[in-house]
């Protein structure tokens, strides 16, 4: 009897942490897709904004991004908390 406040309370907590790490890990990806191929993109601002960071950073920043997402996403289907 004690115990069904507290199950609850986990579950909770599991299921905020799974929809918080999907979003996130959504939102990275896709951060991550727009800097690597922003400049494909026909949006003159993403153009502009993503033309003037050298293309070393551009690529590294990318790749963490997408690498992290990635792991976010993984972590929010697997919810293992």
């Amino acid at each position: 009897m004690e115990n069904e406040p507290r199950e609850r309370q986990r579950k909770n907590y599991v299921l905020m942490r799974m929809i918080y790490d999907i979003g996130m890990g959504s939102f990275i990806l896709l951060i991550g897709i727009v800097v690597l191929a922003g400049d494909k993109f026909n949006v003159p601002a993403l153009t502009n904004a993503v033309s003037g960071i050298e293309p070393v950073m551009r690529y590294l920043f990318g790749g963490l991004c997408l690498l992290y997402g990635g792991f976010r996403l993984y972590r929010g289907i697997k919810h293992e908390y």
